[in-house]
Formats: C-alpha cells, sequence, structure tokens
C-alpha cells in the first residue's frame, strides 16, 4: 500500500551544453582565430524544506523531476547560458536516501533548509581553449557533461513535540480536534486516521506545542500489521508520548459486548511491547498516560477503573482521566505539557552553562 508518508521519485540535473567550434572572421582583422564559446552548465535538482507542507501526497501524482540543459556556446567568445535550478518543495522533516546504494543523503529539519540532490552537467570547452603555437585553427570542442540521475526514497518523519498513539478508536482524533485548531477525520469504525495529522496546542502567546496524531496501532505492528506499522518512525523524532486508551469497555452497533477487547492493562502493554520491538529507544522517552472516554461511566466508577489500571501497571509517570469527546480534562494535559517542555528548556540551557564553564 502507497501512503502519503513515503515516495519514490527521479531527479535528473540538466546535461551541460556542448563547446562550440567558431572562428573569428572579420572585415579588417586579417588574424581572426579560434572564438568558439563554451556550453553552459546544466541545471541542478534541489530539494527545499517548507512548513506549509505536511505530507508527500504530491509525489504520487508527479514522480519525475528533470532540470534545464545548458545552452550550447557560440562564436566570438558567447558562453551557453547556464540551466535553471530546479527547486523541490518538500515537507520539514523529509528524510533522502538513495535507492540503489540505501544511502541516507540528507535530512531536511528546518524551514527553507536546502539539499543537492543532482548536480548539473558541466558544460563543454569551446575551440578558443585549444590554441597554441603550433595550433592556430582548432577545430576541437569538448561535449558537455551529463547531468547526475537518481532515484531518491523521500520519507517523512513528523516534527511533533508530543506523539499520540494507541489502539484503533481510543479517541486520538477527538483529542487533537478537542485540544488544537486540526480537523482529522473522527468516524465510530478502526482505521479512520490514514496518515498522521499535526495539530498546534496554544497554551499562551508565544507558548504552544505540536501534537501528532499518529494512526492506530494493533498487535503486531512493529512486524506490519495494520497502519500503524508505517507510522513508528514517527516517534522518534518526539520528546513526549502520550498513550491514550479506551478505559470504557468495547461494544458494537448492536450494544453487545465485545468480549475479545483488549482491557486497558492490555493495551498499554501491547503499545509498550511494540514500541520496544521497533526501537527500545522508544521506551526510555518520557510516556504519560490518558485514559479517555470518562464520559461513558459514573464518575466515581470511572475514578475507581482508573486507579485499579494505574495499580495494575504499576505506573509511576503522570496520567489523567478525561473524556476526549466533551472536553472533559484535556486542557489540564495541555499546560503540564506545557510545563514540562518549560523545565526541559530550563534544563538543557543550565547544561550547556555548565559545559562553557
Amino acid at each position: 500500500m502507497k501512503l502519503v508518508d513515503e515516495a519514490e521519485i527521479s531527479v535528473i540535473a540538466g546535461d551541460g551544453g556542448n563547446g562550440c567550434v567558431g572562428f573569428r572572421r572579420e572585415k579588417f582583422i586579417p588574424l581572426g582565430g579560434p572564438d568558439g564559446g563554451d556550453g553552459g552548465d546544466g541545471g541542478s535538482v534541489w530539494l527545499r524544506a517548507d512548513e506549509n507542507l505536511n505530507t508527500l501526497v504530491d509525489f504520487r501524482h508527479e514522480r519525475i523531476f528533470k532540470a534545464r540543459r545548458g545552452e550550447n556556446g557560440m562564436g566570438r567568445q558567447m558562453y551557453g547560458k547556464a540551466g535553471d535550478d530546479l527547486v523541490v518543495t518538500v515537507p520539514v522533516g523529509t528524510v533522502v536516501m538513495n535507492v540503489d546504494t540505501d544511502e541516507v543523503i540528507g535530512d531536511l529539519t528546518r524551514h527553507g533548509e536546502r539539499l543537492l540532490v543532482a548536480k548539473g552537467g558541466k558544460g563543454g570547452l569551446g575551440n578558443m581553449h585549444f590554441k597554441s603555437s603550433t595550433n592556430r585553427a582548432p577545430r576541437q570542442a569538448l561535449p558537455g557533461e551529463e547531468g547526475e540521475q537518481r532515484l531518491l526514497k523521500l520519507e517523512l518523519k513528523l516534527l511533533a513535540d508530543v506523539g499520540l498513539l494507541g489502539f484503533p478508536n481510543a479517541g486520538k482524533s477527538t483529542l487533537v480536534r478537542a485540544v488544537s485548531a486540526a480537523t482529522p477525520k473522527v468516524a465510530d469504525y478502526p482505521f479512520t486516521t490514514l496518515y498522521p495529522n499535526l495539530g498546534v496546542v496554544k497554551v499562551e502567546n508565544y507558548r504552544s506545542f505540536v501534537i501528532a496524531d499518529i494512526p492506530g496501532l494493533i498487535e503486531g505492528a512493529a512486524d506490519g500489521a495494520g497502519l500503524g506499522a508505517q507510522f513508528l518512525r514517527h516517534l522518534q523524532r518526539t520528546r513526549l508520548l502520550l498513550h491514550l486508551v479506551d478505559l470504557s469497555p468495547a461494544f458494537e452497533g448492536g450494544g453487545e459486548a465485545v468480549t475479545d477487547a483488549p482491557s486497558p492493562v492490555e493495551q498499554v502493554r501491547a503499545l509498550e511491547h511494540e514500541l520496544g520491538k521497533h526501537d527500545p529507544a522508544l521506551l526510555q522517552k518520557p510516556r504519560w498516560l490518558v485514559l479517555n472516554k470518562a464520559d461513558l461511566m459514573f464518575e466515581e466508577e470511572a475514578g475507581a477503573a482508573a486507579e485499579q489500571v494505574v495499580a495494575a501497571l504499576g505506573w509511576t509517570q503522570p496520567w489523567y482521566l478525561v473524556s476526549a469527546l466533551g472536553r472533559e480534562g484535556t486542557w489540564p494535559i495541555m499546560k503540564d505539557i506545557m510545563a514540562f517542555f518549560d523545565q526541559q528548556k530550563l534544563r538543557e540551557a543550565e547544561e550547556r552553562d555548565a559545559q562553557g564553564g
């Protein structure tokens, strides 16, 4: 299945223009000599990171990017015009790999950052470069060099501060809608999120962070099951992970209980297992627990159930009981996250000062 956060494209730089074989022939100038100019350099292909793009979906339709060829040299020592460079915009967070060698060419992590992916060919020399005392009328010139061609794989790793992960239908998209201006798709069937959604959470003026709604994980995701396997890589750049778990019993449309639905404890254990299997370093990141859908239970019943889950897990990091749909208890989490990031920045600044001293 082709997904919007991965794409393969061909980049073709322009060939250099050919050098010219020409001689100066003008009235009243008896000794003209060779005057063939050089060919122009071919255009190069660049990738430029743009924070206004969120996915690689456009590359599903346009896959070949070719820069212009350099013009040929001309007489009167006139150089050919260089081919224009081609600049292709990609989302911030795009990793660029050479398909043929599996080499990582670059990682575009800042808005406006540029990466040269195919260099244009150098223009050929005209015959004016080959004149000498023994060869006063050279009839040789060099052709332009061919531009580089590469097959590239683009892989988008989201630059989000908070990664929101959980089983399908846990309420991740609903939570993002509740705390940000993002409007991810929400429905009562699994896998409504087919690619990551970013939401900017503004706590106060000039104090905000980015939260990413990662498609639902299921058991075996690290081995390729479900949709979440394609997006576990996005969590590698987050600073904080939120485990969103459905606290309430699951029901089908007819109202019958789903007996094989995983319990909240089983959901958390499965998520931890998939994270560790994909990349053990993910388990070392700060991870908070968010127990969702408290509105489907009585208040006292929800509180007791939440405490039982926390005790069964032996959870020592922060945890919260919320109703994302009713937006109950969601905002205190966002404020705590902002405070957590502020403390992180303060510690990092102190460490830099200590190292500098």
